[in-house]
């Protein structure tokens, strides 16, 4: 297993290719959304990707940058893209976002999972 301490709620860069269809791709951040004991424990990690192309999709969490997130862009979260991935693919830890932006995430979620 990889030894990178990679938590909930991290920005990471993450390596999205190869991907089909509609799928986000290339070398882009994602905000690392499973349990901590899952990202400890296994060889895989649940992500949001994150774009810097604003659409504001209903429920998706628009981020400011910060010195706290990393980002040099206004960005998007893409709650709907939300995808598991090997910890191979993380390339570099750029911040964080905070438990509030993380429960609106859980909120999209839920909310797209009901319907």
């Amino acid at each position: 297993m990889s030894d990178l301490n990679i938590r909930q709620k991290d920005l990471w860069h993450v390596y999205f290719d190869p991907v089909s269809g509609s799928e986000q791709s290339g070398n882009r951040p994602a905000v690392v959304i499973s349990g901590d004991t899952l990202n400890k424990n296994l060889n895989v990690i649940i992500v949001c990707p994150i774009t810097s192309s604003i659409h504001d999709f209903e429920g998706n969490v628009i981020l400011k940058p910060n010195t706290e997130n990393g980002l040099q862009k206004k960005s998007e979260i893409l709650v709907f893209h939300v995808r598991s991935l090997s910890k191979l693919r993380f390339k570099k830890k750029i911040g964080k976002i905070s438990e509030e932006e993380l429960n609106k995430i859980k909120y999209t979620l839920n909310d797209l999972l009901k319907y």
